[in-house]
């Protein structure tokens, strides 16, 4: 929008969030914040075209770049307090930013999260959100914690997001099931409360971004184990399943990446702990399988290995 410049589109959209505990906030070089405890600190960066359709509504863009990073801190078990927002724009249009923010924002006053500062410029559709948590009692979750005998777990469903891409582009009015679906990539839930409710049970834990059978493979490297999978133990929507066939399910699950749902490691003997802990944060729960001493993610259907023609997402 013409005359609309940097400093009016942080004044107009971007101020007035900035929660609290902050000492200094928008409108100086840096932010100045009052902690008192150890911090977690996330950054991601999604780019139109390639983390997401150039043509998805603002607010779900504005929504996602935030909720991918609470993911992450969701992973590690922290409880979320601030974000800084890097916004470049092709232009400055109004009724984008006004979307924008308001998902944004959407999520961020659900989760307490306050806007304390970031940047503007002119270039290719980019978003880069740092998010900065702090820890309950100096506990955090990594992904090195893992152990052999140890219980893999994951939340939610898996698959959904990955299996919404095609039909985000369909112009044909999408069915019941197609519906949730494109939900699900539009809006990701982060699983913040479970994080917070696992800190002090789980042993490792990771957020599935990349897929499932990618990122436990990270857990699996940095706690120096492997991993079996129980492939019928895969948690699969309803939706999903009566979008495509049950095998394209199990391959969007275990390869399709942005479930944002956590897949996390317990000790056998705290299952029922395990139970409780998700039961609370009102978050559905799946044991998929078991960490085995080698290396890697192994697949089995009916006990017995099996090929999978997935990886998950990369980068480069």
């Amino acid at each position: 929008m013409p005359g609309l410049d940097e400093f009016e589109i942080i004044a107009r959209y971007f101020t007035a969030h900035e929660g609290n505990d902050v000492l200094l906030g928008i409108g100086d070089d840096a932010a100045v914040l009052d902690v008192r405890e150890p911090i977690v600190v996330a950054v991601d960066t999604l780019v139109g075209g390639v983390h997401f359709p150039p043509d998805l509504p603002a607010h779900s863009i504005g929504y996602r770049a935030l909720a991918v990073n609470l993911s992450d801190l969701a992973a590690m078990g922290a409880n979320p307090r601030w974000a800084t927002l890097a916004l470049t724009l092709p232009e400055a249009d109004e009724d984008w930013l006004q979307a924008f923010a308001s998902g944004f924002f959407e999520l961020a006053e659900r989760h307490a999260v306050g806007l304390v500062g970031g940047d503007t410029t002119r270039g290719p559709l980019t978003i880069s959100v740092q998010v900065i948590g702090t820890t309950t009692g100096g506990r955090y979750l990594t992904r090195g914690g893992g152990a052999v005998g140890d219980d893999v777990y994951v939340t939610g469903t898996l698959g959904d997001s990955a299996a919404a891409l095609p039909l985000l582009a369909r112009q044909s009015a999408p069915t019941a099931g197609e519906a949730e679906l494109v939900e699900r990539f539009r809006y990701p839930t982060p699983r913040v409360a479970a994080g917070l409710a696992l800190a002090s049970i789980a042993t490792a834990a990771i957020d599935v971004s990349d897929g499932l059978v990618a990122d436990l493979g990270h857990l699996c490297r940095q706690s120096g184990c492997g991993a079996l999978i129980d492939i019928e133990h895969l948690p699969l929507s309803a939706a999903l399943r009566s979008v495509c066939s049950v095998q394209r399910a199990e391959d969007f699950a275990l390869g399709g990446g942005d479930d944002y749902e956590l897949c996390f490691t317990a000790r056998p003997e705290h299952a029922a702990d395990v139970k409780a802990a998700l039961a609370r944060s009102d978050t559905r729960l799946t044991r998929i399988g078991q960490l085995v001493a080698g290396d890697g993610v192994v697949c089995c259907r009916g006990g017995q290995p099996v090929p999978v023609a997935v990886s998950g997402y990369m980068h480069f």
